[in-house]
């Protein structure tokens, strides 16, 4: 096991970031629920650098090498939404998803946030997980957890 290394994402990371969202969309195609999940959430691609700036973006990364990314924002009412998660399959099991929830936590409570919301498809129990083990419960499909 190792510790893993998280920090916020820098423009940087912009090349490593693009290339673990099409790992991460190439992976939803087969999911249940996934193809309607990757029509209702456009890639993101180059506008990576746009949520640089507006959201709050974590990195987790093996030396030089960015393996996970989490993106989450505090919306008006004042929840902190996960709207993007994803750990390249070879750095699972390390510790990085829940590294990067505590940072993202810390950072949305910082911030004013009373919640946190996010999303897993039916059948992904990785992401159902990572969630449970922050504490965060099902709300239908729509995950929280009070801050």
């Amino acid at each position: 096991m190792i510790d893993p290394d998280i920090r916020s994402a820098h423009p940087d990371d912009l090349a490593q970031i693009m290339l673990l969202e099409e790992e991460a969309r190439a992976a939803l195609v087969d999911q249940r629920g996934g193809q309607r999940w990757l029509a209702e959430n456009p890639e993101v691609g180059e506008s990576w650098t746009d949520l640089l700036g507006s959201d709050h973006v974590v990195v987790g990364h093996i030396g030089p090498v960015v393996v996970s990314v989490m993106a989450a924002a505090v919306g008006s009412d004042d929840v902190l939404r996960v709207g993007f998660v994803w750990v390249t399959p070879d750095a699972r099991e390390l510790g990085f998803g829940d590294a990067m929830l505590a940072a993202v936590i810390e950072w949305g409570r910082g911030e004013g946030a009373i919640g946190i919301e996010g999303q897993a498809l039916p059948g992904d129990r990785q992401t159902k997980n990572l969630w449970e083990r922050a504490g965060i419960v099902a709300r239908l499909i729509v995950t929280y957890r009070p801050l």
